[in-house]
Formats: structure tokens, sequence, C-alpha cells
């Protein structure tokens, strides 16, 4: 008699040009099956065709089955708008954080793909499981459009240099510096009319605008950091804490010190780039203008004597205030006390 099936689910480890999956179940009595790993394209007609064998697979037809991956850069939404998609499709989306954290616990020292896809596959069935909320379109948009803004904003600063060098070497060519500038123009007519759709969608939704607009009252922040952090998070609707967030963005700490050895303690920028990009300049604006951020970015270059690492403190600061804001849809008060704590987030 075959024992009655209480969890089933897919482990999917994505990366760029493919995904390797394995199915997984578990009975009453806590024991777990798990397939040999299978590896499909990560396109169109490798999405269906993993669906077709996750049908396939499946020991109970009165069990929900889940499909479980990590938030992997882009590479994983179209597959994860896929399988949603598709009817009674329960689909799990995890920041590689939280992955990590559980293959410690397994005591698996090698990273393979095949490896990865069987913890996932485990964590699936052991852990408590959240579906997935599909990214609304505005989201979606905004994260393009800060994305596309991102892009040609360095382009403009590749070619203002240029110009400047071309301005300042021997006997320079009018015409190449005409051609220059006539591409810095183009760059930033293209900036303007993004930063105008931007405007235009944040105004379309009220309750967004309220919450940027609580969010702007922070001395250092303008709306195009806002946006794309909140973009870059989908609102913060994987996040479940600061420690996950910071983690995420890769501003947390890596400590590099073993016995007597002390080494450099650094950032572990393995996470999201875009929202580290957007935070620097805020940051810098920040020290001067903001006076709790001022004062911070003060006290640890006196105890650190290293200003890049004030200054990531601050960025991670900001992250944490946008985040606390957005979270609990409060106010931002500037001058802080004990007596307006129960007004403030700080």
């Amino acid at each position: 008699m075959q024992t009655q099936i209480i969890k089933q689910a897919v482990g999917i480890d994505v990366s760029k040009d493919s995904v390797t999956v394995r199915y997984g179940s578990m009975d009453k009595e806590q024991n777990q099956l798990i397939t040999n790993s299978v590896t499909f394209d990560n396109a169109p007609n490798g999405h269906e065709k993993l669906f077709i064998w996750a049908q396939k697979q499946k020991l109970s037809d009165d069990v929900p089955l889940w499909f479980l991956m990590e938030a992997t850069g882009v590479y994983y939404e179209n597959l994860a708008y896929f399988l949603s998609e598709k009817a009674d499709q329960k689909v799990v989306v995890i920041l590689p954080n939280k992955a990590k954290s559980f293959s410690k616990t397994l005591e698996q020292k090698s990273k393979t793909d095949d490896i990865d896809s069987k913890n996932l596959t485990i964590l699936a069935l052991e852990k408590p499981l959240t579906a997935w909320n599909i990214t609304p379109e505005l989201m979606r948009q905004l994260k393009a459009l800060t994305r596309e803004h991102l892009t040609l904003k360095e382009m403009a600063t590749q070619v203002k240099n240029q110009m400047h060098a071309k301005k300042n070497s021997y006997k320079p060519l009018k015409q190449t510096i005409r051609r220059l500038q006539q591409q810095l123009n183009l760059y930033y007519k293209q900036l303007k009319d993004i930063e105008k759709q931007i405007h235009e969608l944040v105004d379309s939704d009220k309750d967004l605008k309220d919450r940027i607009d609580k969010i702007d009252k922070i001395e250092g922040l303008g709306l195009m950091t806002i946006v794309t952090i909140i973009a870059e998070t989908n609102g913060f609707a994987l996040i479940e804490n600061q420690r996950q967030l910071t983690s995420y963005s890769g501003l947390d700490v890596v400590h590099n010190s073993s016995g007597l050895k002390k080494g450099k303690t650094s950032i572990s920028k393995k996470g999201n780039k875009f929202i580290r990009r957007a935070l620097f300049m805020p940051a810098l604006v920040a020290i001067r203008y903001n006076q709790k951020l001022k004062e911070l970015f003060i006290r640890l270059v006196a105890k650190k004597n290293v200003k890049k690492v004030a200054l990531i403190a601050v960025a991670r600061k900001l992250l944490v205030l946008i985040y606390t804001i957005w979270k609990n849809n409060t106010d931002y008060i500037p001058n802080y006390t004990p007596a307006n704590a129960g007004k403030n987030i700080r």
C-alpha cells in the first residue's frame, strides 16, 4: 500500500540559458523521495517541456505541486510568469540568501546546478511556503524604465568624459566634438522623456504616490532613487526584515578575519547592483544635508578612518529608512527625539 503523500514540489535552479530541476515528494512519515535532475532550456519551449515533465512526476493529484526557484537577476522571471499562468500551479520565489542559509544546514560544501536543484527541492518539502505574487504591471514598467534610465545615464557620462578628453587634446577635430555633443544631447533628451514617463506612472497610482512622497522627505533622496529601489524590490514583496534587505542589495558587511589574521572588512556586493548604484550619489548628498546621517558619517570616519566604509553605512541607512517608511506607510520626521518616537521610524 502506497504511503500518503502530504507534499510535493519541484526545485528549480535557474541560470541564464538553462534550468535544472528535480521533483520531490514527502509522505506523512516525513520520508522524502527526490528524482535525479533534469535540465531544460530557459526559453519558452523549455518551460513547456519542464511543465509537462513535472506533471508526469506527480505521485498525487490531490496534493498541490509547488515550484520553487530563486530570484536570480531577471532570468527567473519568464519561467515564474509562465508557471503562474498555468491553472492550479503554486509558484514560490525566494531570495538567494534564504536558499544559501538553508543549504548550510545540509552541510553541503559543493555547489553545482545539480546540487542546488536538490537543495531547493528539499527546502520546498521541509519549509512552509508562500505563493509568489505576480509583479504588478506598474512595477514591471517602473523597473524597466529605471534600468533604462541608469544605462542612458552611464552612456551620457562616458560621452561627456570623451568630450572632455578630446577638448583637452592637441588640435581636436571640431567635427568629432560636434558629434559627441549631438550624442550627449540625444541622451539628455531621452533621459528627460523617461523621467516624464516615470512621473506619469507614479501619479497614476495614488497609494504609490503617497508612499513615495513620504519617502521623498528624506534629505538626499530624489524620485529616481526611490522609484528604482521600490521597483527593484517589487515594493519589498519578498523582504521580511532589514537584514534580508541589506543582503539582497549586497550592502551586508563581510568580515575577513581568522585567528591572528585581520583582513579588510567589505560589503558582499552579492546582491542587486541597481540598488547599490542608485544609493551612491544620494549617500554623498545625505552626508552634507541630512544632519543625522552627517553625524553618522563623521562618527564612523573618526572610528574607522575609512571614508568609503562610512559612506556605505550611510547608503545602508538610507535603504533601511526607505524600507521602513514604505512598510509602515508612515511619515519621516527629520529631528527625531524619544518624545516623538511613536511618530517616527528611526
